[in-house]
């Protein structure tokens, strides 16, 4: 069943990038404190969908495909707005490229693999990257409370999650990498199965 709740709450995570985005556009300090509490219970649901997925067991192709894609939309939308207002300045901007990349090359390579019935399982060191990764926003997009400034707190997370990023961008490539030295065979084409399927 594809609406069952784990997949309801990965799609709601999807639902909320454009609310995110129209935060932004808020009278400040409103915008800072509503993305950031769209952005934390976004978050929230990242980590709920799977606990009640394994919890009831619903797992589905449907949310193993979804999931992915709605952790990265919502991470790639938000460092896209907190660049267009000018919350990352230049160094910081680094540790942003590098999680975007990072985002791209795994997701090619769960493709890849995919076309080999292989899957890539996230490790632990994956999960804690995507914590802090969360937690980093989160405190970049609240920007400060009151008369404290989360600046520094939240550029230091990006560039602690950025470094888990590249250690854990890497085990994925040298895991998938084994697959692309073997070598593949060549497809057959439609027109030589029918020939096939004929002739037996």
């Amino acid at each position: 069943m594809l609406m069952n709740l784990p997949n309801v709450l990965t799609l709601s995570r999807i639902a909320v990038i454009p609310l995110l985005v129209a935060a932004f556009y808020l009278p400040t300090p409103w915008a800072q404190y509503t993305a950031s509490g769209l952005f934390a219970a976004a978050s929230i649901t990242d980590w709920l969908d799977g606990h009640f997925a394994r919890l009831w067991q619903q797992t589905s192709a449907f949310g193993r495909f979804l999931d992915p894609v709605a952790d990265k939309l919502l991470v790639s939308v938000t460092l896209m707005m907190l660049v267009a207002f000018r919350r990352l300045d230049m160094p910081t901007l680094l540790p942003a490229l590098v999680i975007l990349s990072r985002e791209i090359l795994v997701s090619g390579l769960r493709e890849f693999l995919a076309g080999l019935r292989v899957g890539l399982p996230v490790s632990r060191l994956a999960k804690w990257k995507t914590g802090i990764q969360m937690v980093a926003l989160g405190v970049l997009l609240l920007d400060r409370i009151g008369p404290i400034s989360l600046t520094e707190v939240g550029h230091g997370l990006l560039w602690l999650a950025a470094l888990l990023t590249l250690v854990t961008g890497y085990d994925y490539f040298r895991s998938g990498l084994r697959y692309m030295d073997e070598p593949q065979m060549p497809e057959t084409p439609p027109e030589h199965q029918e020939a096939v399927g004929g002739a037996s």
